[in-house]
């Protein structure tokens, strides 16, 4: 037997026994170094806690199926479009029954299935609503975005969104301000720019040989005359900076927003200033204006042939829509969750969301979850992360969510929005089914492999 340590031992004896120095111990004033541990234990705790739940994030899927679907363009045929189509139909009905087996799936039109289904995460219900699409299985198939009006600064519900496109499918699109409804990120239809980036944040491109991009939302922006060539930092956004020089169409309204503080505003139409004032102009019908520091603008006042040119990344110079969104959730077919760069504040909580992501065959995931409701507990961002990994996705990324989380399935909401039917909107994407017939007669694919 080991003798206790000297200093735990008290130099009176009772009944021949040593007195251990316990009251010392429960009486003493507490130390520094006593807060100090009591600090760094809970702060390792803290750390131990996060590490394990996201190694069991990692670990346990949310959703999982086995099997991969191999598209029939990954290899070389010679095939009319129909044939081709009829084909590829085929191969992912049975794969998609094999991914949702034991699943409740309908199928609203050729090309698109919706799933209901409810997961537990950490115990707690989630309620999810999954649509995929395959392009290729139904070349009929539109997938755009939607703007509430033909301006900026407009709402409305997904009834009137969806139903003024005959829309199949509709889901709540990117951010926008609520006061107003102006899109806040990158959003473009039918290649015209409608707004800019906002912090660089991710987007989606649809791309017109019916494939998907996802990248920073980008954008250079150069205003050019005859001899004169200014920078612009935005298209049809609300102002960041007093030093921004900002392009507005008439997408966003009747008047341009007021210049900063030793700025101007000049009004451009048929490549000619029509107007400049240093507070506010009317935004010509067809026209433009720009409003920025008065330093910027000035060079133009006499300049003739003013255009603007906008170059974006690499990846959407094919995309005929891009809608922005953010922070990513899949990149490169892992999860990967940008909330710092992207700049977005306090999101991270279990909240109703909206995702959206596409596969390595180019099929379109559809994602949306409820929340703060007894029935749906609502995911994280990395949650959702592992859900849309977990669907397939090799890209992913939000959309807004909260009270904007809504899911339109053939005149039927699907998902619980806080508010019934869901709240007004700026943007939307929809899918519709148009009825061009298909062109040509012999399609070829190369082969991928």
């Amino acid at each position: 037997m080991f003798p206790l340590k000297p200093a735990f031992i008290s130099p009176h004896f009772e009944d021949n026994y040593p007195a251990l120095r316990s009251e010392y111990f429960l009486t003493r004033p507490p130390r520094m170094k006593d807060f100090i541990s009591i600090i760094l234990a809970i702060v390792g705790i803290i750390i131990i806690s996060g590490v394990c739940y996201l190694t069991l994030l990692l670990a346990h899927p949310i959703f999982a199926y086995e099997g991969n679907y191999e598209s029939f363009s990954t290899k070389a045929q010679f095939l009319t479009p129909k044939e081709l189509e009829a084909k590829e139909y085929q191969s992912w009905i049975n794969h998609t029954n094999n991914k949702y087996k034991n699943r409740l799936v309908s199928h609203p039109a050729k090309g698109i299935i919706h799933v209901k289904m409810t997961r537990y995460v950490n115990g707690r219900p989630v309620k999810i609503n999954v649509v995929e699409i395959n392009p290729k299985t139904n070349l009929k198939l539109q997938i755009r975005p939607k703007t509430a009006s033909n301006v900026l600064n407009r709402k409305a519900g997904i009834r009137n969104m969806a139903g003024s496109e005959n829309a199949i499918i509709a889901i709540n699109g990117g951010y926008f301000k609520p006061q107003t409804g102006v899109p806040l990120g990158v959003l473009v239809i039918n290649k015209n720019v409608l707004t800019g980036p906002v912090y660089n944040r991710v987007a989606l491109g649809i791309n017109s040989d019916g494939t998907f991009s996802m990248e920073k939302g980008t954008m250079d922006i150069l205003i050019k005359g005859k001899k004169a060539q200014i920078k612009a930092d935005n298209i049809n956004q609300p102002r960041m900076l007093s030093t921004y020089t900002i392009i507005y169409t008439d997408k966003w309204g009747q008047m341009a927003p007021p210049a900063p503080k030793y700025g101007m505003a000049i009004a451009i139409k048929d490549g000619k200033v029509v107007n400049h004032n240093f507070g506010s102009v009317e935004i010509p019908k067809g026209g433009f204006a720009i409003v920025g520091p008065k330093q910027n603008i000035e060079p133009l006042l006499n300049e003739k042939n003013i255009n603007f040119d906008i170059k974006m990344p690499e990846v959407f110079q094919n995309s005929e829509h891009i809608i922005g969104g953010g922070p990513y959730l899949v990149k490169n077919g892992n999860m990967y969750v940008d909330i710092k760069e992207e700049k977005f504040g306090a999101i991270n909580g279990r909240n109703p969301r909206t995702a959206i992501g596409y596969t390595k065959n180019n099929e379109l995931i559809i994602v949306t979850v409820d929340g703060r409701e007894e029935a749906s507990a609502g995911m994280t961002l990395w949650e959702t992360s592992r859900l849309m990994k977990d669907l397939g996705c090799e890209y992913a990324m939000n959309l807004d969510g909260g009270g904007s989380s809504v899911i339109y399935v053939k005149g039927k909401i699907e998902n619980s929005p806080a508010q019934k039917n869901g709240i007004a909107l700026s943007n939307a994407i929809v899918i519709s089914e148009v009825q061009n017939e298909l062109q040509g007669e012999v399609q070829t694919v190369a082969n991928a492999g």
